[in-house]
């Protein structure tokens, strides 16, 4: 909880410091070479359980949350941005690895002081849903947490999480929460042929799996169901700033960069933040330790990560 008394404190500020219609203003920290966390690697997208969550920080995470979107409930919502306005409120809080891994029982594990980059995806989208949905209430935000992070929104052991993008976007396709953009052609040009195994493949680097060894056959009948799926992308050449682009992207699309590393669909995520400049990527960052707007474009962030390939375009329905 080291930051969240700070977060309470200034929230009433956010308003004034982050604009709400405008997808400006990152700070101003430069990025480094280094590759970014990989999604199904070494468990850093878990979650767990709703309301039963006895953990201590519940009560203290229900006042920020509810703060929030009490917030939230104040906007116009035909212009506000709502993903950019929720992700700008966890701008610097810093990027830990494996905050879902805690508890021995899978439950719906909630750390809005601690981020990496699905964690801060599925939180953002978790309020998003909050805001499009009309209720502004903690139990709602946990259930949509729950809903999109487990398959049917049920909590059945850790095989019961959904673990690769791939198969989050899918699920939650099919539960109209999210639809992915795969056109127009161009600028989606490329197609992206799934073919995962990482999981099942490296048990050892899963805290569960290492564990819970009967659990990897599941995990490879889950890799089976989405490996030889076909999505359109946008190749990494063509992530420039044209009116294309501009059409495709929105403000607050979820930006899943895919990637060419074996038995994985995708390196990294975050939100599409358009700017004077291009494109750029809001981002809870392995390589700037925090939550950030990224300073360079992401055309120029792509270059420098020669694994990844494109991007996917995922938008949450309104």
């Amino acid at each position: 909880m080291k930051h969240f008394s700070n977060i309470i404190l200034t929230l009433a500020l956010c308003a004034l410091i982050w604009p709400l219609q405008s997808c400006a203003n990152g700070p101003k920290s430069a990025v480094a070479e280094p590759v970014e966390d990989t999604l199904a690697e070494p468990v850093d997208d878990a979650v767990a359980e709703p309301v039963e969550a006895s953990d201590a920080k519940k009560p203290n995470y229900r006042i920020f949350v509810e703060a929030l979107l009490k917030e939230a409930r104040q906007q116009n919502t035909s212009k506000t941005c709502f993903p950019l306005f929720f992700a700008r409120k966890f701008l610097d809080i810093p990027y830990v690895a494996h905050t879902l891994e805690i508890n021995d029982t899978e439950e719906l594990v909630i750390n809005v002081d601690e981020l990496d980059c699905t964690t801060l995806v599925e939180t953002v989208t978790a309020l998003t849903l909050c805001a499009y949905q009309q209720q502004f209430t903690f139990a709602a935000f946990q259930n949509n947490l729950r809903n999109m992070r487990y398959r049917d929104g049920l909590i059945d052991g850790y095989p019961s999480r959904i673990h690769y993008f791939t198969d989050w976007i899918v699920t939650n396709q099919k539960a109209g929460i999210v639809s992915e953009i795969q056109q127009p052609n161009p600028p989606f040009t490329a197609v992206q042929t799934v073919n995962v195994n990482y999981m099942s493949t490296h048990p050892q680097r899963y805290k569960a799996l290492k564990a819970h060894p009967e659990f990897v056959p599941d995990i490879r009948k889950m890799e089976a169901s989405i490996t030889g799926l076909k999505f359109r992308f946008i190749p990494k050449s063509e992530v420039k700033d044209t009116k294309a682009m501009r059409e495709a992207i929105h403000d607050g699309d979820i930006i899943a960069i895919t990637c060419n590393k074996p038995g994985l669909d995708i390196a990294h995520l975050g939100f599409a933040v358009w700017r004077n400049d291009g494109l750029h990527l809001l981002n809870a960052s392995q390589l700037h330790k925090k939550v950030v707007e990224e300073p360079m474009t992401l055309y120029q962030y792509l270059q420098k990560h020669p694994s990844h390939t494109g991007i996917r375009i995922i938008r949450i329905k309104q």
